[in-house]
């Protein structure tokens, strides 16, 4: 019972650490798309195109590792 603790703690402390990274990337990213393409109008539309890219990216890369723990799980049977 104490191992599983520990490892759901782990995954917790490690989801909440990529979370911490998740955002620093996110700060990251807008500067550097504020800094290549200054914008002082229309910057809401600019924010929902750069919310859609981010989104088609995080269900690509989703979508990759989903079928690759599956690759791996046939694999191991």
């Amino acid at each position: 019972m104490q191992s599983e603790v520990r490892q759901n703690l782990a995954k917790y402390i490690g989801a909440a650490f990529g979370l911490v990274a998740g955002l620093a990337w996110n700060d990251a990213i807008k500067a550097l798309i504020e800094y290549l393409f200054p914008l002082q109008k229309n910057e809401l539309g600019a924010k929902f195109v750069y919310a859609v890219l981010i989104t088609l990216v995080v269900v690509f890369i989703t979508t990759y590792f989903v079928k690759l723990l599956k690759r791996e799980e046939e694999k191991n049977n």
